[in-house]
């Protein structure tokens, strides 16, 4: 009898240990998760900004255990590999919690997680959504560079406004045939001749 009482108090202990441990992951990451199943092969990057830094190519239904999360990327090990993999690729596997540890975890810490798991949800909804939408206008590589808010010379407008957004201001010269246009954002200037960026700096004030 002792004995079992000793050892649910233990289990009590440990449950209560890993609580916190849920609770401290999910703050840091937004996610309540700490693997993802792969929905297809993805190959797995060195670095998120250099799509050329590939690793290897991870198959399909492996499980990756996820170490971070930003943009489009998930940051994560595979058979000790570190690197990155594209989120639209894996499907993050959920915790699983026994329905009466789970109420009295949303009891203990109801405001926190409904917080959390809206904003995590919408932002990942968000950036999956236009880097969705660049990936099918532009291609993979090009769609990580305007994702992540890149500009480089001999971009075309459109490109710029998928990267920037809409400028606060724009001044236009017609002579002829070239049309030049100094777009002004909140601190740069951007000079774009015929529809191509030649120039830019930081706006005098």
């Amino acid at each position: 009898m002792f004995l079992a009482v000793a050892f649910v108090s233990l289990n009590a202990q440990n449950i209560n240990e890993d609580k916190l441990t849920n609770l401290e992951n999910k703050q840091q990451t937004g996610y309540n998760v700490t693997t993802a199943t792969l929905k297809s092969a993805s190959r797995l990057f060195k670095s998120a900004d250099d799509l050329t830094s590939v690793i290897l190519v991870v198959p399909k239904g492996s499980q990756v255990e996820v170490l971070d999360s930003g943009n489009a990327y998930l940051k994560v090990v595979y058979e000790e590999n570190e690197g990155y993999i594209l989120s639209r690729h894996a499907e993050i596997d959920r915790i699983a919690v026994p329905a009466e540890e789970e109420r009295k975890l949303k009891q203990d810490f109801p405001v926190v997680e409904e917080q959390d798991q809206v904003q995590s949800r919408s932002t990942v909804v968000r950036e999956k959504s236009r880097f969705t939408y660049l990936e099918e206008k532009y291609g993979t590589s090009m769609a990580a560079r305007l994702n992540a808010g890149k500009i480089w010379k001999g971009m075309n407008s459109e490109m710029i406004r998928d990267s920037w957004g809409k400028p606060d201001k724009i001044n236009r010269e017609i002579n002829g045939n070239t049309v030049k246009e100094e777009w002004i954002y909140r601190t740069t200037w951007l000079f774009i001749e015929n529809n191509t960026l030649q120039e830019w700096g930081p706006v005098r004030k």
